[in-house]
């Protein structure tokens, strides 16, 4: 079984105090660490995975620039056989530029499974994955939590609303979106490391691929950033559980709420 994961390097904005950049339209990302993109990592441990089980290869593509073969070389590490990154230059990239670029850099390789994360921490659009197999004419499914190969059919388990599954079959080749939880990915061991020094990683050029401006042109504008209100804290209510309700019932109607 072949399996293309496309993945993604973002900034690490957890417990760090965010500031707007001087354009007013992203966050200052220079005093930033970045790492892999939490979805795409159970995406890369997922496949890996597969391959143990059912034998092929395993891809890892990202569409950045140098820094971000960080994320590639961790993929080989865990597991995977190649990687390919493709350079955008000084692009500016939404979700449409990339699944365009992914699609061109995908469209001639052998896959059965194109594996993505169901959305990326920094943007949080979810659409890169669903765009992509579209451009590529597959069947898709979005926020998988399992996956059961069965000749060239899929059992699937899709998370739905309400702590709900889904469970359907898929024909092959198909893209998934994965979903947080639906492994432990792998703690990368130095011989891993030592491992994917050995591997190949490719670079192409998105000059080089023959795409059109239109295909290159971003289709969604970030107008303007701005950081949440900063607000008093919540208030907590102390006291016997008749008291509380009564301070309850106080604060819904000073809010102008009838009960």
């Amino acid at each position: 079984m072949n399996i293309i994961v496309c993945i993604k390097r973002v900034p690490l904005t957890q417990e760090v105090d965010l500031e707007v950049d001087e354009r007013g339209t992203d966050i200052r990302k220079d005093a930033l660490a970045y790492v892999i993109n939490d979805w795409d990592n159970y995406a890369i441990e997922e496949a890996v995975r597969l391959q143990e089980e059912f034998g092929g290869t395993v891809t890892a593509v990202c569409v950045g620039h140098e820094d971000d073969e960080e994320v590639l070389r961790r993929a080989l590490a865990m597991g995977a056989d190649r990687a390919i990154r493709v350079e955008p230059g000084n692009r500016e990239l939404d979700g449409f530029v990339v699944s365009r670029i992914l699609a061109k850099t995908l469209r001639d390789l052998e896959y059965d499974l194109i594996l993505t994360g169901v959305q990326s921490d920094d943007h949080n659009a979810g659409m890169v994955g669903i765009m992509l197999a579209e451009e590529l004419g597959l069947c898709h499914a979005a926020v998988v939590t399992g996956v059961e190969p069965r000749g060239d059919e899929a059992l699937i388990r899709v998370e739905l609303e309400g702590g709900v599954d889904e469970v359907s079959r898929i024909r092959l080749p198909a893209l998934l979106t994965i979903q947080t939880g639906i492994n432990e990915p792998r703690y990368v061991s130095i011989m891993g490391i030592r491992k994917a020094r050995k591997k190949e990683l490719s670079v192409i050029n998105v000059e080089d691929m023959g795409l059109s401006e239109e295909d290159l042109t971003p289709q969604t504008v970030v107008e303007e950033v701005s950081l949440p209100p900063e607000t008093e804290g919540a208030e907590m209510i102390e006291g016997d559980p008749s008291a509380v309700a009564g301070r309850i019932i106080q604060i819904i109607r000073e809010r102008g709420v009838n009960i």
